[in-house]
């Protein structure tokens, strides 16, 4: 199982944008091959920080699904809204509680 977190500043007046592009969006990423989990987070300290956490089940998947015309599209649009470059990392579950 691969943990994707994308962390997202927007332009304080381009959040409700990215809101829109996601509510859009979330379905045909939830329903993707090899996607198994989807959320959008907000940063308690920073009101314009949003990050999706998602859980793919291998690299490939993910590779697979960031080469897709719904990636492309998705995060062309959303790129456009950014204040700050995204961070983005991935992790290999290693324990589950």
């Amino acid at each position: 199982m691969l943990i994707r977190i994308v962390r997202m500043t927007f332009q304080a007046d381009k959040l409700a944008d990215f809101h829109t592009i996601f509510d859009n969006s979330k379905h045909h990423i939830r329903s993707f091959p090899g996607n198994r989990h989807l959320e959008l987070l907000r940063d308690p300290d920073h009101p314009n920080v949003r990050m999706t956490y998602s859980l793919w089940e291998s690299a490939d998947a993910l590779e697979a699904y960031r080469q897709s015309e719904l990636f492309r599209t998705t995060w062309g649009a959303t790129k456009a809204l950014f204040a700050e470059k995204p961070v983005a990392f991935s992790g290999e579950q290693l324990e589950v509680v």
